[in-house]
């Protein structure tokens, strides 16, 4: 299983929107850069992801799931961009904010703090660990 973090702006699709959609989930759709739709398309059904909160909030809300492996893109005719779709897993009990991360020397690696406008990126398994931590999952 791989970890991955995606970013969405809480006031178009927040979390609670992707909660919303139940157990079906819903295409993270509308990602226009080659680097995130690569991300994307390397994608497993049952890899785990973060869901963060940009522009507004700047912090990891919850935990996803991909539910469908990498397929056009709904949103765009153009042949390009691709998808995966995702559903809510659970909230993060606490949010995990950018600065608490940046704060935090054992993240300092992470991409979001290297990469903070990539909207969907890699995290490596200790990465996903200890913000669980911060989340009081663990």
């Amino acid at each position: 299983m791989a970890y991955w973090l995606l970013k969405s702006e809480p006031d178009v699709f927040g979390w609670s929107h992707l909660t919303a959609k139940g157990p079906s989930g819903e295409e993270w759709s509308g990602v226009r850069n080659y680097q995130a739709r690569n991300n994307m398309r390397s994608m497993q059904i049952g890899d785990k992801g973060f869901f963060y909160h940009s522009r507004q909030g700047l912090e990891i809300v919850g935990i996803l799931e991909v539910c469908a492996t990498s397929h056009p893109d709904s949103t765009t005719d153009d042949p390009r961009w691709d998808c995966v779709d995702v559903r809510a897993v659970q909230p993060l009990p606490r949010a995990v904010s950018l600065d608490q991360i940046k704060a935090t020397p054992e993240l300092a690696e992470m991409v979001l703090v290297k990469n903070s406008r990539l909207s969907v990126q890699p995290v490596t398994p200790a990465e996903w660990d200890l913000i669980c931590q911060l989340g009081e999952l663990s």
